[in-house]
């Protein structure tokens, strides 16, 4: 055989090679979205039945009002939370891990633990000690019995913000493992603890049966992710190991991370303040006609971040692009395809979900058509958000997160004018509106920036393969 055909037959075979080793990684892929995507739809079934429980209940009542307000800022701190912790610690942990081993990735998550709490207990008290201004603002058109009931809601709810933070972290090393189910189904506790306290004590007890339930919720979560790293090997116990490397790269990462965060979580703030001017009833209004697209958002969004993170991580660490660009866009064609047709579907059987999961008790028919109209234009943006996703994660992956800092700067500024102009054109369903048109701009800043992050790495990866090795930092 000819020296010719035997290179020829090599770079085949290596070319063959490639491809399956690109396929075998979506496959992994695949199946982890399946898993965490099916455990995910187990989460949002039970929170639906949780809604049904309380539109049964409370109906658009004041009490329901003061609770969604109450609860806002600590969900808003818990979003951000979840977002920043996992995005900051999952890359870094899994190179801390590949590179140095487990013990001293240990180390790395013992330490996160620690700052995570200090952080959240900080912003605990600061936001008890602003509670009446902050609750003012985003209850404007509260009567003073509804605010003071919505402050009082606030203080008791606002103590288990440092453990649901605590147990993120958890929930992002349980991932980082590739153990995905304990943290995907988790989140169903809450709920579940609340449709059984509501259905026992909601008629007794009034809306702090539903502050019960969600501390109680909780306990339950955490208890959960604990067996599930005790059975990992991974001591949950915080303890602080110093400012390693590792530990100040996830500092530096959590920074543009948070606050990117609290940029994109304030558009909810501001959401609920435009809808407490438009009168009572709003707030609910706005909250119902959010759930079916924030509970297949929900479930796509888990499913996705949680399944490409540490792969999207792994290939970076390895400074494998092409298999970056091969899976970024098989996943961006699926995800587009397969959300557009929810889409439709959701869109046109809009008033139907309606009346079928709250039309009954307190909720009445008029009810039903207001939160439909804000339904069918908060659907809309379920393909540029789903999608979105993959971008977000991969820039976490390159830890280029200063990027999705400056991209949230532009949405807030987006949302702000658009919920202004909308709501005086179309009420509660021209917030919505506002929502899916922001979305739409922030998954076409977030391509177009995510590509240009790609073609960087590959120009200095390309760079140093030519220079010797004590140049390399030329390229940079």
């Amino acid at each position: 055989m000819s020296t010719l055909t035997i290179k020829a037959t090599h770079l085949a075979r290596a070319g063959y090679l490639s491809v399956l080793a690109k396929d075998s990684i979506n496959r992994r892929i695949f199946k982890a979205m399946l898993t965490v995507g099916a455990l995910s739809a187990i989460v949002k079934l039970a929170a639906t039945l949780k809604e049904v429980a309380l539109a049964r209940c409370f109906g658009a009542n004041d009490q329901l009002d003061a609770f969604l307000v109450a609860f806002l800022l600590p969900a808003v701190v818990m979003n951000i939370a979840a977002g920043s912790f996992n995005a900051a610690l999952i890359p870094t942990y899994i190179e801390v891990r590949e590179r140095d081993g487990r013990d001293a990735a240990d180390q790395l998550f013992a330490s996160v633990m620690v700052w995570t709490l200090a952080l959240l207990v900080v912003i605990a008290i600061t936001m008890a000690m602003a509670a009446p201004l902050l609750l003012s603002l985003l209850g404007s058109g509260f009567s003073p019995e509804k605010l003071a009931l919505t402050e009082r809601l606030f203080l008791l709810l606002l103590p288990a913000l440092p453990f649901v933070g605590l147990f993120v972290t958890w929930a992002a090393v349980l991932n980082a493992g590739e153990r995905f189910a304990f943290a995907a189904i988790a989140p169903a506790l809450t709920p579940i603890a609340m449709i059984a306290i509501i259905i026992m004590a909601g008629n007794r007890w009034g809306i702090h049966a539903v502050v019960a339930a969600q501390l109680i919720g909780v306990v339950l979560e955490g208890t959960l992710l604990a067996i599930a790293l005790r059975r990992q090997g991974v001591s949950f116990v915080p303890r602080w190991h110093g400012f390693s490397p590792a530990m100040r790269q996830v500092m530096r990462q959590y920074v543009p991370m948070i606050a990117a965060g609290s940029l994109m979580s304030s558009t909810m703030l501001v959401d609920q303040a435009m809808a407490a001017a438009l009168g009572a009833g709003s707030v609910a209004v706005l909250n119902y006609g959010n759930k079916t697209s924030a509970a297949i958002a929900g479930i796509g969004s888990v499913a996705v971040t949680t399944a490409v993170l540490p792969h999207f991580s792994r290939m970076a660490a390895a400074r494998d692009w092409s298999g970056v660009r091969h899976s970024l866009k098989v996943y961006t064609r699926l995800v587009l395809l397969v959300s557009a047709v929810a889409t439709v579907v959701l869109v046109l059987l809009s008033q139907p979900i309606i009346r079928v999961l709250f039309e009954r008790g307190a909720f009445t028919a008029d009810d039903t058509l207001q939160v439909a109209a804000v339904q069918r234009l908060y659907i809309l943006q379920l393909p540029v958000y789903l999608a979105g996703l993959l971008y977000v994660r991969l820039l976490s992956a390159l830890k280029a997160n200063h990027i999705l800092m400056a991209g949230t700067l532009i949405s807030f500024a987006l949302n702000l004018g658009l919920d202004y102009l909308l709501m005086r054109w179309l009420g509660v369903a021209g917030i919505a509106l506002a929502t899916s048109l922001v979305y739409a701009a922030a998954f076409t800043f977030l391509v177009l920036m995510t590509f240009r992050v790609l073609k960087r790495a590959e120009a200095t990866d390309s760079c140093s393969a030519r220079l010797p090795r004590y140049l390399h930092k030329l390229c940079d």
